[in-house]
């Protein structure tokens, strides 16, 4: 077989690579072996942050709602077992906005369910 050297595939695969771990501190961006690990890494670190941030939102509404809805004489749990009584389908993103930004529509729902 005849003898393959690669330099331009090598090279691409090297300068992508580069150019993901700019502005890793150390030898994690200008050595090869180092950077490879710190991609694998960052890459695996992504992956799991970005269902970590789902759960984070979801804890950060529910703080929220519960600022709102004790304002308005009433725990969460109340207050949401209200809402699936009486079938209003508001999800927890929204009501922790309206609680946040439009106290008077949040106080009203907060009436219709007591």
């Amino acid at each position: 077989m005849p003898r393959v050297k690669r330099s331009k595939i090598h090279m691409k695969k090297r300068r992508s690579l580069m150019k993901r771990v700019k502005g890793f501190g150390a030898g994690r961006k200008n050595l090869l072996k180092v950077a490879k690990v710190a991609d694998i890494r960052a890459g695996m670190h992504a992956y799991r942050d970005r269902r970590v941030k789902k759960r984070t939102f979801r804890r950060l509404w529910q703080i929220q709602i519960n600022a709102g809805a004790r304002l308005n004489g009433t725990s969460f749990s109340k207050f949401i077992g209200g809402l699936k009584k009486k079938q209003i389908g508001l999800n927890r993103k929204m009501l922790a906005t309206l609680a946040k930004e439009k106290p008077a529509v949040f106080k009203h729902i907060a009436e219709h369910i007591k």
